[in-house]
């Protein structure tokens, strides 16, 4: 019996060069090396420059994102980092407040590819950060790869939409704008 297959979309293509920023949290080193082999490989594979910058931890890598996508130019992020169970509630404040913070930003406009690992033991997160495993960095950077396909598609479907060109305001004399 054969178990559930997962589906993988796939690799968009660019008409334009695509900028990606990877910020990856090392806190488990071997976990972000592997984490980043797949993305690196992945956004490569699709054409995509990159540039990455290394926070201290899951929690500042939301922040990150946000400041670059306020002063910078890139097309869409990859976050890179593990978290793995302890002894304290300090995981599930780290899990969630690190995923809230790339969904309020993917929210509002960031094309962002989540690979922060939430895993209970290392051997978890090993597995999914291997590169020739389960992959989870190449899986955030297509996840990235995607969102940035989808922003360019619909960027052109917003021209002369709401009160745009050919609209006349009552009382105006002369041709419409």
């Amino acid at each position: 019996m054969a178990g559930p297959a997962h589906e993988t979309l796939p690799r968009p293509d660019f008409d334009a060069p695509v900028k990606v920023l990877i910020v990856t949290a090392p806190f488990y080193r071997d976990i972000a090396d592997g984490l980043l082999a797949g993305a690196r490989a992945e956004l490569e594979a699709a054409g995509a420059t990159w540039e990455e910058i290394v926070v201290p931890g899951a929690l500042e890598i939301g922040p990150a994102i946000g400041m670059a996508g306020r002063l910078s130019n890139f097309d869409g992020y990859v976050a890179l980092g593990c978290v793995i169970r302890g002894e304290t509630t300090h995981y599930e404040t780290v899990c969630a407040d690190s995923s809230r913070a790339l969904t309020l930003l993917g929210l509002s406009g960031h094309c962002i590819g989540n690979g922060i690992l939430t895993v209970e033991t290392h051997e978890q997160a090993a597995v999914r950060a291997d590169p020739g495993g389960q992959n989870k960095g190449g899986g955030a950077a297509a996840a990235a790869l995607h969102l940035i396909a989808l922003g360019r598609k619909w960027a052109g479907a917003r021209r002369d939409v709401g009160f745009g060109r050919g609209v006349q305001v009552a009382g105006e004399d002369g041709p419409l704008a």
